[in-house]
Order: C-alpha cells, then structure tokens, then sequence
C-alpha cells in the first residue's frame, strides 16, 4: 500500500512533526517557522489564489458573452439585437470580475501591510448578485421566447 507523500516527501501526519537535520554526529530538529510569518504567508498565497478565481470567474463570464452575443444569434432565425444586450450583460460583468479582482487584491495586500482585515464589501457584493440575477432571468427570458 502506497502512502500520499506532499512535496517535501513527508506524508501529512509527518508534516507536523519536527524534521531531523543531518548534524555532525547529533540529532539536530529544524528551525521552527514564526506562526505569525507563516500565517501572513499563507493569507498572501489565499489572497493570490482568489485574485485567480477572479479572473476566472471573469473570463468565464466573458466566453459566455461571445457565445451569447455572437455564436447564438447565427444559430436562431429570431432578431439578435436581445442577444447582443445579453453578451453585452455578460461582457460587463465579466470586465467587473476582473477589475475588482484587482482592486480586492491590492487591498487585502495594503490590510496586510498595516496588520488588519479588508472586508468584503456589502455594495459590492449586492451589485454582483443583481447584475448576476438580471443576467440570468434575461436569459430564462430568451431560452423561454426561442423554445
């Protein structure tokens, strides 16, 4: 039976556990790491992992404006300016996505800097919800007329 090994070669249960350094005939553990350095470290590679999921999220939302906008009106004999404005919906929120994404980033790392917390901010996160919502029942919208 295999054991899962991370990329130190240790498995998780010995991750935790003091590593022994090679020494000159004595047994000597590995400088421990300060948990206040380390959890900034981590807090900074969250940070960037969500600064990705970000752009993700936008160049998701921005595919669905070039499928919404332009594939899917070749595809339907109805007009296509209703098309148009829903690619449109999606291309801003996308553009949003990546923008904000960036500002958050920069904030979080300014937050860390002075040793405090960026919070989410509410009229962001209401304005994403409805710009999402209106996108999504546009879209009920024209699945519902084309069917």
């Amino acid at each position: 039976r295999r054991r899962w090994r991370g990329a130190t070669g240790r498995s998780p249960r010995e991750a935790w556990q003091p590593r022994r350094t090679a020494g000159r005939g004595t047994a000597r553990y590995a400088p421990a790491v300060d948990p206040e350095v380390d959890a900034t470290r981590r807090t900074r590679l969250a940070s960037e992992r969500t600064y990705l999921a970000w752009w993700r999220g936008g160049l998701t939302a921005l595919a669905v404006a070039v499928g919404a906008g332009a594939i899917v009106p070749d595809l339907t004999t109805s007009a296509r300016w209703p098309f148009a404005m829903l690619g449109t919906g999606f291309a801003l929120l996308g553009l949003g996505f990546i923008v904000y994404g960036l500002r958050r980033h920069r904030a979080i790392e300014a937050a860390l800097r002075r040793g405090e917390f960026a919070p989410l901010g509410g009229r962001v996160t209401l304005a994403l919800t409805a710009a999402g919502a209106a996108l999504a029942i546009m879209t009920v919208v024209l699945v519902l007329v084309e069917a």
